[in-house]
């Protein structure tokens, strides 16, 4: 089902009793944020801080900080069942033959109704402030972690245009607020934004740029997706909704935006002109360094005459984002299967923070075959900032971190099994010797053989017998033992 807006969303999540009203005054510096971390960290529920110390306006966290959540987001009973309509919507192409063609008629039908639709009016414009009206103030921004440079927006959809293509992107990069008009745009040098700034930039030209805040949640999730650069994101979120994305034009740039948001922002970035930005407490677990980075100047505010801001807090896991991230990895398995059939499973464990750890399980048929899927992984999109792959035959649990490690533990030789490769690296990564560029390890922790060098005898892992463990589990209840 296709939720209306966030407000919709929450009602739903609320009758399920995953929805907690906080009516305690608390400080949008730190307080809300502790709050969070604490319910985060046991996959509590969402949080709405109704009584925010100098704010008009609700906060809201942890809104996906559950796998129930997250599925009720995307309104799927699981997310392997919308992975599989995922692989069909990027895989639709030309049939050929009347067969063909016919096959394709109902899946035309189910696509038709997702292309995003520009409204004449919308919710996020109720009240329009612009010019000298203009004030961030207005906006309960939290201050997550003592040490961050100040308030910082976490969830904003970012939308630009190619300054020479006019196609569209939707990103999310975090906002450091400056003062009342003014914020930092931290987009990486990799993404979609920071590509169409690097173009304007060229031609000297301000880039437009709205920032919406609290669209329905599927949305959200379109802006963090790692599609490919050509598919619009409000396309694919029409897709996921089952149901178009209704946009209206923004009062002074022309963007269009989810008319359904809670707030908008408009303006544009300058080109050549930068500012310290950061530290921030991440996600990493770690404070990202200070760095010099676009600023984005605010021409416009509008917002829902019932806003609620939307808040993300990020910190060493499990967080909200762990949710958000295990969506991704399931989602888009299948289109990673596609181009590489071995690969049996991944993970992206908690404790790698999605970048820096990927366990893969294949089917492994010849050698060299695991370097093969390393270097095809390494060059997969957002693959690229994965800074240790490791490598597992296709009947180990790569969702068990344990059984993960035990192998790595027993069948590695460290001269043999070991692959390190130069690449780019994810702009959080502190570790790396130079900026967005650093070393990343590939581990094989594959049965070995004759056709790689190992001549020896490889030993069977202890199993036991089928037809004892199901005797066994029919005697249990019998056995007295709880």
């Amino acid at each position: 089902m296709a939720f209306k807006d966030l407000q919709d969303f929450l009602h739903a999540v609320e009758r399920q009793g995953e929805l907690r009203r906080i009516g305690v005054e608390l400080d949008r510096n730190l307080e809300i944020a502790e709050v969070t971390d604490r319910v985060s960290k046991v996959a509590g529920p969402a949080l709405l801080f109704e009584n925010v110390r100098g704010s008009r306006f609700p906060v809201l966290t942890n809104t996906l900080g559950s796998e129930r959540r997250m599925n009720m987001s995307l309104g799927a009973e699981s997310l392997d069942e919308l992975a599989s309509k995922i692989e069909l919507f990027m895989e639709m192409k030309k049939p050929d033959g009347i067969i063909e063609k016919l096959k394709l008629l109902p899946k035309l039908a189910q696509m038709a109704n997702i292309f995003p639709k520009t409204v004449s009016s919308g919710r996020c414009q109720d009240v329009v402030l612009t010019g000298d009206q203009v004030d961030l103030s207005i906006l309960p921004v939290l201050t997550t972690w003592p040490g961050d440079a100040g308030p910082f927006i976490t969830l904003p959809l970012v939308i630009t245009r190619n300054p020479e293509t006019g196609t569209r992107n939707m990103g999310m990069y975090r906002m450091q607020v400056y003062d009342r008009n003014t914020t930092g745009m931290h987009w990486h040098k990799h993404k979609g934004g920071a590509y169409h700034y690097h173009l304007a930039e060229k031609r000297g030209e301000r880039l437009p740029v709205a920032v919406a805040l609290g669209p329905d949640p599927a949305v959200t999730f379109a802006a963090t997706a790692p599609i490919p650069d050509e598919i619009d994101e409000f396309l694919f979120a029409g897709f996921i909704r089952q149901s178009p994305v209704e946009l209206v034009r923004c009062k002074t740039c022309d963007l269009e935006v989810p008319a359904n948001a809670q707030f908008v922002l408009e303006g544009y970035v300058e080109p050549l002109e930068r500012r310290r930005e950061g530290p921030f407490g991440d996600h990493t677990g770690y404070y990202s360094l200070a760095d010099d980075y676009p600023v984005f100047h605010v021409t416009a505010l509008t917002h829902r005459s019932d806003a609620i801001y939307p808040a993300t807090l990020v910190g060493p896991p499990p967080m909200e984002d762990t949710y958000m991230g295990k969506a991704t990895e399931r989602i888009f398995l299948p289109l990673i299967k596609k181009q590489l059939p071995e690969v049996v499973d991944m993970n992206l464990p908690v404790e790698g923070v999605f970048h820096n750890l990927c366990f893969v399980s294949i089917d492994k048929r010849y050698p060299g075959q695991t370097r093969k899927v390393m270097y095809a992984l390494w060059g997969m999109g957002q693959m690229m900032f994965t800074k240790a792959i490791v490598l597992v035959d296709k009947e180990v649990n790569v969702q068990n971190v344990s059984e993960v490690l035990w192998r790595v533990g027993n069948n590695v030789d460290w001269r043999r099994d070991i692959v390190v490769v130069d690449g780019p690296t994810d702009a959080l990564d502190h570790a790396g010797p130079l900026p967005h560029l650093g070393g990343k390890i590939g581990i094989d922790a594959t049965r070995k053989g004759p056709d790689e060098g190992h001549h020896r005898e490889w030993p069977d892992a202890l199993t036991m017998s089928p037809e004892v463990r199901a005797r066994v589990s029919q005697l249990w209840p019998t056995l007295g033992i709880d």
